[in-house]
């Protein structure tokens, strides 16, 4: 049983029953796209007590307007842990601000279309939808006009290889889209949906694009072919309209139109017609099995049909090409195979594509397979190869011939047939086109599945294209193409992909020769099968937790054996077709790439990618470091990457593509872990808007340095481990609070103690420009807002005329409010910020002709020098030429600088000049050692003018001040820094940027606040200046 406290609590929180008997429910919110959280009431826990928690249910695993069902929202985990308070009180977070709603589909995606009524669509199960349709396209015209010829050059030995072979393209391919299909829910879009789903926008995008092409080109072909019988019967009734060219463009414009008017009406009589089609076609074949037994007539006979005869069965098996070979032949008939897509192309308008597709797909390649076997067989049984067609070639009773060679079997059924050895006959199965009208029972019926092959095929592609079309414009890949995104009436009908598509079928029915194109058709389609195949191969290969397909009977090595197949096949059908169709992938695949369209549906190329970085970086904890290999990765503490735009310039130079670049930012106890995360995503995608190949990170911590020292620590994996810190100089030391002194300087002892390389830049006008961004952001906000405002009052003074007016005005009121845009600032305050951005954003500009002077005083190992010389490499600096400053001493300047340009040659790192500076030894003018000393006046101790024993306790209550006999021990390392600052004023007050070997404090030694006095005044005044200090391990090396 429960406390009763416990059922008080629950009685008096809003977000519970009232009645205490039921768990607690979601309030209904809305969004500000618009989207609702449906109220889903919590459910009796079946562990005896109330909760927010939720058994498993589908309606959490749906996208955002999915069209099966409402979407539900989980309590997250942050709902889950938070909703007691430390008080006992129950505190129910308001459910409008889930996380979970972050991760809805980006708008525009095809998985996120807005939800709508699933009873007004006309739906398809997996026969209408898929077998017929894949049926209708696969039985083609070659089935009546190739099919006995491809047998008669071929042999039926080889024959049953040509189809056999085309079938086992096919079923790898169907096996390969099964499994695809079923590893998810699938939308409309078939092929496209299919690749671009598996293996992203690039490839489908670009298959996607040619594919729907290829559909819209296919109407024109089989219109034609259409058109082309229809003139061979207007010519034999004399009944010519004008001529063969013309009259094929006539009769194809006028069938396409018809065509047309069907697809539009809706998919419902489109699969009317099909159906008919079928009926008309079936006929037609079951024709031809029925006209093989029926008694031969002796015209049938002249023409070299026998019925069934071993002999001539015998005869035919051997191949006979004729200025033909087995590729040819096999490049002729595959055509006749493909349209195993038909039913995919229509994916959207199934019941239950996942089931639909596979079962529909996989039979109509088996039931076409065999009856392509069977009619041939069947042909090749009862017809030889050559006949004259002339009646009185009958061998006379009596007559002794000896029956051999080639027209053994006609001359054993009583026909001498040799004549067609001299001069070409017109009859047989390798001379007329029109065999199975000869064959078949009743003629005209050949005729009608002739034209039921050609429409339906026809019709199908008329579909097929606007409906692929459709799916990828709604994906917005090429935004040029998103007028055609659009649908109509309640099967969302695209209407305008029809209108596109018969444009492009009436252009090529006006050429009325297709021979050229139907290649390269053929390879569009084959382009598509072979990406099926690689993309159930490469979800197998990636071993993504997601690729769990329903569908079993697929192995991931046959699906790589179909897309070769198909990729070999191509060629074998045409080769300079097969190069085109390539040439166009790539460019549609780059200008893609290039593009980056903003979806992200997982794709397999993701998880290889991922699982490619993983192996790449275990092979890498395998290989030891090498000096050879050295290259900077950098650890930047920027903050924000945009507020130190001069940090993260100059780190990206180092690293550029070739190196790790970590932008970290420490939060100080002002952040919780969910705004951490989401500043996260934010940042990264900044970086990657502005093309900075970098990573962010974040750590919420204490103080400044212990999230720096866990940032040392745990940053990079493996070998990917950053080498380097960069900081910017802290500008302000003197005026903030000690613990902000001891925190900077107590990071540089960390990188120090962590073996890091550092780096510290400081700029005179400093580093941090978030206040300008800050206030450029907001402006821009406000100005944005004013506009929205104002279009708004323009819609609602657009509305209605005088008897709306009143309205009007009430609504105009409510909006006048204006928005709080920022107020100009003054000239002299945007003249300042346009100047500090300017120096901020220096190292994003190109260079000028001019120097860096690179100051290598101390060897740690060569990062001082390496460092500026990768500069010298970047497009930015290669106008900028490096100089080298190093400490010598007196009378043997000439002796120093020929060994560093000895050393330098070794390295091989060119310098334009070598300069030996030999009096670091002089004490610095009166006046900067004044300046130095009034710079750390505030922070000496004077104990040395006190007694002892109140000398102690001043040391004792200051320790972080700096004492006299500090400044006694360290005064010659301090006296360098001020001398260094006048050579460096002296030497390099023009160049274009300034390297400095850093000065390194002993720790516990040397106090917190002269150190910061020594990088001060060490930098003063200078150019932009980058303090370096190696980890005194070489990275530079003189052997091969």
């Amino acid at each position: 049983t429960r406390r009763p406290t416990f059922r008080a609590c629950l009685m008096e929180n809003s977000a519970y029953d009232r009645s205490c008997d039921e768990p607690p429910n979601y309030e209904e919110t809305s969004f500000s796209d618009g989207t609702h959280r449906a109220i889903r009431h919590s459910v009796v826990s079946a562990f005896g007590h109330d909760t927010l928690d939720r058994v498993p249910n589908i309606d959490f695993y749906r996208n955002a307007g999915s069209v099966s069902g409402n979407r539900a929202v989980r309590p997250s985990l942050h709902e889950l842990h938070h909703v007691f308070k430390q008080n006992g009180e129950i505190s129910v977070p308001n459910m409008a601000e889930d996380g979970d709603s972050s991760h809805w589909a980006l708008p525009g995606d095809l998985e996120s279309v807005l939800p709508q009524d699933n009873n007004v669509f006309v739906r398809f199960g997996w026969i209408k939808g898929v077998l017929v349709r894949c049926m209708l396209n696969i039985w083609g015209v070659m089935l009546f006009i190739r099919l006995s010829w491809v047998f008669g050059q071929a042999g039926w030995g080889l024959g049953i290889v040509v189809i056999v072979l085309s079938c086992v393209v096919t079923t790898t391919t169907g096996l390969s889209m099964s499994a695809i299909c079923t590893n998810g829910v699938v939308r409309g879009g078939g092929a496209y949906y299919l690749i671009s789903r598996s293996l992203g926008p690039e490839f489908g995008g670009s298959i996607g694009l040619i594919f729907a092409f290829a559909n819209a080109v296919a109407v024109a072909m089989y219109v034609v072919g259409f058109a082309e019988t229809v003139f061979d019967l207007l010519k034999e009734n004399n009944a010519i309209i004008l001529d063969q060219t013309n009259d094929i463009r006539i009769i194809g414009c006028i069938t396409v139109v018809l065509l047309l008017g069907i697809s539009v009406a809706g998919m419902e009589w489109e699969a009317k017609a099909q159906i008919v089609l079928l009926i008309i076609l079936l006929v037609a074949i079951v024709n031809v099995f029925v006209g093989t037994v029926i008694p031969a007539t002796p015209e049938k006979r002249s023409k070299g049909f026998f019925n069934y005869d071993a002999k001539v069965f015998m005869e035919n098996f051997t191949p006979d090409f004729r200025e033909e070979n087995f590729f040819s032949v096999f490049a002729i008939f595959f055509p006749a195979a493909t349209g195993i897509l038909a039913g995919a192309n229509i994916s959207g308008d199934l019941k239950d594509p996942q089931a639909a597709i596979p079962k529909g797909t996989l039979l109509a390649i088996f039931i076409t397979g065999i009856t392509y076997l069977g009619v041939a067989l069947c042909v090749s049984a009862t017809v030889v190869r050559d006949a004259t067609g002339n009646i009185n070639n009958t061998i006379a009773a009596g007559m002794n011939i000896v029956c051999n060679g080639s027209y053994a079997a006609a001359c054993e059924n009583g026909w001498d047939f040799s004549s067609c050895a001299v001069t070409k006959c017109s009859f047989g199965s390798m001379n007329n086109f029109q065999v199975m009208t000869m064959v078949s029972g009743f003629g005209p019926l050949i005729t009608a599945g002739t034209f039921s092959a050609t429409l339906s095929s026809a019709l199908a592609s008329l579909v097929s294209a606007p409906k692929v079309f459709q799916a990828l414009c709604q994906d917005n890949i090429y935004t040029a193409l998103k007028f055609f995104a659009k649908g109509h009436g309640k099967n969302n009908e695209p209407i305008r992909g029809y209108v596109l598509t018969f444009i492009i079928a009436v252009a090529f029915i006006l050429i009325a020769n297709l021979n050229v194109i139907a290649p390269i058709i053929s390879n569009f389609f084959l382009a598509s099968y072979a990406l099926i195949n690689f993309s159930c191969f490469h979800a197998s290969y990636a071993k993504s937790p997601g690729w769990r397909p329903a569908y079993k009977y697929y192995n991931m090595w046959l699906s790589l054996f179909g897309a070769v197949l198909c990729c070999a096949v191509m060629f074998v059908i045409n080769w300079w077709a097969a190069l085109i169709t390539y040439a166009i992938e790539i460019f549609l695949y780059v200008y893609v790439t290039v593009k980056k369209p903003n979806v992200n549906w997982g794709s397999s190329t993701q998880a290889v990618t991922f699982v490619s970085a993983v192996n790449n970086a275990l092979t890498l904890t395998g290989v030891e470091d090498h000096v050879k290999n050295f290259r900077p990765q950098c650890l930047v503490l920027t903050g924000a990457p945009k507020n130190r735009p001069a940090l993260l310039d100059l780190a990206h130079c180092f690293t550029k593509n070739y190196g790790l670049c970590l932008t970290c930012e420490v939060f100080v106890k002002t952040r919780t872990v969910t705004d951490l995360n989401a500043g996260m995503e934010k940042n990264q995608m900044w970086l990657n808007k502005k093309k900075r190949k970098a990573f962010y990170s974040a750590v919420v911590c204490d103080n400044f340095r212990q999230g720096a020292e866990s940032l040392l620590q745990v940053s990079g994996l493996g070998r990917l481990r950053p080498n380097i810190l960069m900081m910017g100089f802290k500008k302000n030391w003197r005026t903030v609070d000690y613990a902000d002194v001891q925190s900077y300087t107590g990071v540089l002892h960390d990188a120090f103690d962590f073996e890091y390389g550092t780096v510290l830049l400081r700029m005179t006008q400093g580093l941090d420009v978030a206040h300008i961004i800050k206030a450029q952001e907001e402006f821009e906000r406000g100005v944005q807002e004013q506009k929205d405002l104002e279009k708004e009052q323009l819609k609602e003074e657009n509305k209605g005329k005088s008897i709306f007016r009143k309205s009007r005005k009430s609504s105009q009121q409510h909006l006048t409010p204006t928005v709080s845009v920022m107020a100009p600032q003054s000239r002299q305050a945007v003249t300042v910020n346009d100047r500090l951005m300017s120096i901020n954003t220096q190292f994003q500009r190109k260079q000028g002709q001019g120097t860096i002077d690179v100051w290598w005083l101390f060897d740690d190992g060569g990062l001082t020098l390496l460092l500026p010389y990768i500069l010298t490499t970047r497009k930015k600096f290669k106008d900028c030429k490096m100089r080298i400053f190093i400490a010598g001493q007196p009378g043997r300047t000439e002796q120093d600088k020929e060994e560093m340009k000895s050393l330098l040659v070794k390295f091989r790192i060119k310098c334009a000049e070598i300069h030996v500076i030999d009096d670091f030894n002089q004490k610095p003018s009166s006046y900067n050692w004044k300046v130095f000393e009034d710079m750390i006046e505030p922070f000496r101790l004077h104990e040395g003018s006190k007694s002892t024993t109140n000398a102690e306790a001043l040391r004792k209550e200051n320790t972080w001040k700096i004492s006299d006999a500090e400044l006694d021990t360290f005064e010659e390392k301090t006296n360098l820094q001020v001398r260094l600052n006048e050579l460096l004023q002296e030497n390099s007050r023009a160049a274009n940027l300034i390297v400095v070997s850093m000065p390194i404090a002993r720790l516990g030694s040397v106090s917190d606040y002269l150190y910061m006095a020594w990088l001060d005044i060490l930098t003063k005044n200078l150019p932009p200046t980058i303090l370096i200090r190696g980890n005194h391990k070489s990275v530079l090396t003189f052997y091969s």
